[in-house]
């Protein structure tokens, strides 16, 4: 049987004025509007990250053309504004929260613009949107030593599994950025599934902890919105960016081949 491969959107910011440190990854409220209803002219059926990776890993059937929905951080425009075009249409979504900037008692501040509090957070899961874990502090896992790496897994689950009485299945790594050390630690923290970058479509072969994803920006047309849907010119829309992560993950290894030899030294 041919694998048929989905599209699982990142989006971050739902804002008329974003600032601008989530200006090139936010989508004007007018836009995702637009956005939710080609999903649903086209025929897509929203479904969580959890409902596609339970699917996947137990060979279930999943709904005709699934398509996720997703976002990450926790910034408030997804309650002001996303919530109530997903509730319009009745559309599946999931968030992933970096549990230290939700507004509230675990608030470390470092949010990037307007952030959810709790009770919104609260809302958004009352309404059918599933919440994942996005680390604490939203730093590069890959870079952090074992014992941050495994805080910043697993005081995230307790703050959401805390305020929201359920436990958190699925997560999205900050940035994108993974190694075969940080998602053993998210599978053995007790997640079922994660969510990278990669800006490609999911297939089952990636394996529950390394599905991808595709980033809808500020600039994502419609027309390009809809080739994003249907799997079409994805490698030449993101060759930039897939250019500058792997020279960026270069400079990022040297950076950790050096700490290591420090730390011998030591």
């Amino acid at each position: 049987m041919t694998e048929t491969p989905v599209p699982i959107l990142m989006y971050h910011a739902v804002a008329t004025a974003p600032n601008d440190a989530t200006r090139e990854l936010s989508v004007a409220p007018e836009a995702f509007t637009e956005q939710m209803a080609m999903i649903g002219d086209l025929g897509l059926t929203p479904v969580s990250t959890a409902e596609l990776a339970a699917s996947w890993r137990s060979g279930g059937p999943l709904p005709p053309r699934p398509v996720l929905i997703t976002f990450d951080d926790g910034y408030e425009g997804v309650h002001r504004h996303a919530l109530p075009v997903l509730a319009k249409h009745g559309f599946a979504a999931t968030l992933f929260v970096s549990t230290g900037w939700i507004k509230g008692a675990h608030d470390t501040g470092g949010g990037l613009d307007t952030m959810l509090d709790w009770d919104q957070v609260r809302e958004l899961a009352a309404t059918g949107v599933e919440i994942g874990g996005h680390s604490h502090t939203h730093p590069q896992l890959d870079q952090l030593e074992d014992d941050r790496l495994r805080y910043e897994l697993i005081h995230s689950k307790e703050v959401v599994s805390d305020e929201l009485g359920t436990v958190p299945a699925s997560f999205a790594y900050p940035y994108g950025y993974s190694s075969r050390r940080v998602r053993e630690a998210v599978r053995e923290t007790g997640y079922a599934q994660a969510l990278a970058v990669g800006n490609g479509l999911a297939r089952r072969r990636q394996g529950p902890y390394a599905l991808r994803r595709v980033t809808v920006r500020r600039s994502t047309g419609i027309e390009e919105f809809e080739r994003l849907l249907q799997g079409r010119s994805i490698t030449r829309t993101f060759a930039r960016d897939r250019a500058l992560t792997k020279g960026y993950a270069m400079v990022r290894r040297a950076r950790q081949v050096r700490r290591k030899a420090i730390r011998s030294r030591v």
